[in-house]
């Protein structure tokens, strides 16, 4: 190690806050800052600097990059429908292997898959959370709290939305909104007719058109879809135009969890016979109004 009053230099520094010293050099680095006050206030300042330039290198460039939550989304759904088909695969294999077999083989095949769809039956019969299912195979039919927590215009009285006309009930959302919309949630290349840009309050509920109460909405989720909500829709808005619902409880409801509010609603576990169209049109309307379909991808 040189004399104490040979101090470091700055690019000896940065090459040592870069891990870019042989392994002595490093260690007669650290032995000379452990003793030298100067040349360790100057690292000090020189590891700031380069704290700082990261710090604001990283604000700069983080909002530009899309949300994790749609293509995660997407990845798990991918992912199920991946398995589900292996798994039908690896049953018709099963199949024709003991199709060729002996009786007896066949029988002893037979108790087996008796035994493995009593156990499926006892499972799946077995209470469970409320949107479990949802949630394992339908990953994208609630909206991404961060992203979409919801929002209504101030002061919205409920005279204000039972007196909106139905075209104002289902008005478009922009196409610039749309696209950012899907850039949020990490959605590239969308198709028509895969989803629709949905608010989660809706304006029938005082919601307004705002990028923080607006969620790319499936249509093809086989249970949970686009149409099923809007049915809850039409159901709380006719509840708090009839003085069945306060109002702020109904945006409250839909807001914190949709699915849970068509159940509370609707007073059933699964989407009723009438509300569940995928691919089509619900044909309930506010107030009586010719029916109209949702604002689609």
């Amino acid at each position: 190690m040189p004399d104490q009053d040979v101090h470091l230099s700055d690019q000896e520094m940065l090459l040592a806050a870069d891990g870019e010293l042989s392994t002595r050099r490093a260690a007669q680095v650290r032995a000379h800052l452990v003793s030298c006050w100067g040349c360790r206030g100057r690292m000090g300042e020189i590891e700031g600097t380069i704290a700082a330039f990261a710090r604001t290198h990283r604000q700069t460039l983080d909002p530009q990059l899309p949300s994790i939550s749609g293509p995660h989304a997407l990845l798990q759904s991918r992912l199920a429908e991946l398995a589900s088909k292996q798994e039908v695969t690896s049953w018709r294999r099963f199949l024709n292997l003991i199709s060729v077999r002996r009786p007896a083989v066949f029988i002893g095949a037979a108790v087996f898959i008796v035994a493995v769809a009593s156990s499926f039956l006892v499972h799946h019969s077995t209470p469970r959370g409320p949107d479990s299912v949802a949630a394992a195979f339908e990953p994208d039919v609630l909206p991404d709290r961060s992203l979409t927590p919801g929002a209504t215009r101030r002061g919205t009285a409920v005279s204000d939305v039972c007196s909106m006309a139905h075209e104002e009930v289902v008005a478009e959302v922009s196409t610039s909104l749309r696209q950012e919309v899907f850039r949020r949630y990490g959605i590239m290349n969308a198709q028509a007719g895969d989803y629709e840009i949905d608010y989660l309050i809706a304006p029938g509920l005082g919601g307004v058109e705002a990028i923080g109460n607006l969620w790319p909405e499936p249509y093809t989720s086989r249970t949970w879809n686009a149409h099923v909500k809007d049915d809850l829709e039409e159901r709380l808005h006719e509840m708090v135009c009839d003085g069945d619902l306060d109002l702020s409880a109904a945006q409250r409801d839909i807001a914190t969890d949709w699915i849970a509010a068509y159940k509370k609603y609707f007073r059933t576990d699964r989407p009723l016979g009438l509300h569940s169209h995928v691919g089509t049109v619900s044909f309930l309307s506010f107030g009586g109004a010719n029916p109209m379909s949702r604002q689609g991808a």
